[in-house]
């Protein structure tokens, strides 16, 4: 990873990609109920950022692979920085579903 790679924003498309090529994974949607209920990834599991304490809910083990996104990114990468703190050791920030091309469920 090159200095400028920090600055390129995570590919939503690419993210859910390696989610689902990933045993075991889980794909976090870190925003509110309402913008979940709104539209989400297929799959995905509804934790918002406000209550990241509680993923324990969906993912017990700290070395869940976990593929976290939200709207635009910054929830997505608030979240990671969270949950890096609680001791989860594989977190990927996969950006904003704005940027999302695939399937959409309600």
């Amino acid at each position: 990873m090159g200095f400028f790679d920090f600055f390129r924003p995570a590919d939503i498309n690419q993210g859910v990609a390696d989610y689902h090529n990933t045993p075991g994974a889980v794909l976090l949607d870190v925003r509110t109920p309402q913008e979940y209920r709104e539209g989400h990834i297929p799959g995905s599991k509804n934790v918002p950022l406000q209550a990241i304490g509680q993923v324990t809910s969906v993912a017990k083990e700290k070395d869940t692979a976990l593929f976290v996104y939200c709207h635009s990114g910054a929830r997505s990468r608030q979240a990671v920085s969270a949950l890096q703190h609680m001791g989860y050791t594989s977190v990927n920030n996969i950006g904003g579903i704005a940027a999302y091309s695939g399937k959409v469920e309600k």
